[in-house]
């Protein structure tokens, strides 16, 4: 009974390699097609993949913000610590909650949009007819898509940073009842300029990861409807689960 777990423990760790090194090969390729960089394709969908998600980004950072301070504002109160309320939101926007928060959403909604879009192209063979008609599928593709992940999730968190610290400011003044010129001061006090950048740093490296993960879940996409079901389902997940382990990593070399 042994045996046979191990060779199927061994199945699955040389099938999740050889995937990693195909995922590896498509971000090298879209690399070097970068120089075939259209712009027009590429301002299609940052419009598509970056503005349109912006409502329910704001909506989900915004009652984030909410909930913290809740949570939290009280708590600080009873030890005396209502000055730093504003700093500490602000802080744990920048730094973690905007752009983990922006990356996971952006996974299921961008993600999910980029595998089925090019999983159904890969599926009623409109790659193939692309190849035939000497247009390269990673230039025309997955560049325009990388691009736009990669520029729109950082614009993303600038927004979320914002509401998500406005959300904040509305719950400690009209709720907890701290003023607004303690909250607001306590944002300048404890917030640097690291605790942005590093944020958007994140945001790119995220953008970037939702970007070839879902291209390649289209690309690799099996024949029929529920291929690209199965396809769209594994881009968010895998998605998902690479944001959340690169922050830690992301986190460890930044704010150290």
């Amino acid at each position: 009974m042994l045996i046979p777990m191990l060779e199927k423990l061994g199945r699955t760790v040389l099938v999740q390699l050889e995937t990693t090194g195909r995922v590896i090969l498509l971000f090298t390729e879209t690399i070097y097609h970068l120089r075939r960089f259209n712009l027009k394709l590429t301002l299609r969908q940052a419009a598509h993949l970056g503005v349109d998600s912006l409502p329910i980004v704001l909506l989900t950072i915004l009652f984030t913000g909410m909930v913290m301070t809740v949570q939290t504002a009280h708590e600080f109160i009873k030890y005396g610590a209502q000055s730093s309320v504003g700093g500490v939101v602000a802080v744990a926007m920048g730094r973690e909650l905007a752009p983990v928060l922006t990356g996971v959403v952006a996974a299921g909604r961008v993600g999910a949009a980029i595998t089925a879009e090019i999983g159904s192209m890969k599926v009623t063979e409109q790659i193939d007819a692309l190849r035939v008609m000497a247009t390269n599928p990673i230039a025309y593709l997955v560049v325009p898509r990388l691009v736009a992940c990669v520029f729109m999730l950082p614009i993303l968190v600038v927004f979320a940073d914002v509401i998500g610290t406005f959300g904040g400011y509305l719950v400690a003044t009209l709720y907890a009842g701290i003023g607004s010129f303690t909250y607001l001061h306590s944002i300048k006090v404890f917030t640097a300029i690291n605790d942005v950048t590093g944020g958007l740093i994140k945001a790119m490296v995220f953008g970037a990861i939702i970007a070839i993960i879902g291209c390649y879940k289209g690309l690799t996409t099996d024949e029929g409807a529920e291929g690209v079901g199965r396809a769209t389902t594994g881009s968010v997940v895998a998605s998902i689960i690479l944001i959340f382990v690169t922050n830690y990593f992301l986190s460890l070399l930044l704010y150290r």
